[in-house]
């Protein structure tokens, strides 16, 4: 028998404070201490519980990617209303936040990531970010950003459809969205989908990783 979701514990780990430095300014991020997330995770499954393992808790080329782009194109963000989706550390939201973004939600679908966010926000002392629980198979109807944020989200073939579904939704919106992803072949022919839409397209290597950044507006699409 399973335990409920609500009554799993979370995994915790200390956090370590890492510096990154960009044209806006040097930015915060905390990271969970790796060695430890793993003994915590490993000790409990072997207690029972089904924990998924913490891969918000890391930060991912497509993020750094994603980062380093609004660093360099802050004109997108600057006095904006920005959402990033599925965020885990939110890199890109902290760099949003310092740039000049009118206000920022930065959410995961994780409890224990969104509480490791809010944590960052208060350290950096940020007053135009939130952190927010969101599951993107749930999310609200009332969620109008100018700017969607979202990096390495595609990685689930089974996710693809539900996927462009939301992406759909947000440019219908008129929602401009930045995605940052690995140029992974399976995912070719989700990204393939919104090409019609995109109006900006950068590719670039991160830790040997390459990633694809696609600016995507919806008066490009051909209905």
């Amino acid at each position: 028998m399973q335990t409920p979701a609500e009554n799993i514990p979370f995994i915790n780990a200390p956090l370590e404070v890492h510096h990154r430095t960009f044209k806006s300014g040097s930015l915060a991020l905390l990271i969970p201490e790796p060695a430890v997330l793993k003994a915590n995770y490993e000790r409990l499954l072997q207690q029972g519980y089904a924990v998924s393992f913490p891969y918000w808790a890391q930060i991912w080329p497509a993020a750094i990617a994603l980062s380093n782009f609004l660093d360099d194109h802050n004109d997108y963000i600057i006095d904006k209303e920005i959402l990033e989706l599925a965020a885990g550390l939110g890199l890109p939201s902290l760099v949003a936040a310092a740039a000049g973004a009118k206000k920022i939600c930065v959410s995961d679908h994780a409890e224990e990531a969104v509480q490791v966010l809010q944590q960052a926000i208060n350290h950096n002392r940020f007053n135009n970010l939130e952190s927010r629980r969101l599951n993107w198979h749930q999310l609200p109807n009332d969620l109008h950003p100018d700017v969607l944020l979202l990096s390495d989200i595609n990685y689930d073939p089974i996710e693809f459809e539900i996927l462009f579904g939301i992406l759909t939704n947000f440019l219908q919106k008129g929602t401009l969205i930045i995605l940052s992803t690995p140029q992974r072949l399976m995912a070719k022919p989700f990204i393939s989908r919104l090409m019609p839409r995109c109006i900006q397209q950068e590719n670039v290597h991160i830790d040997e990783t390459g990633v694809s950044i696609y600016v995507l507006k919806q008066d490009l699409f051909k209905i």
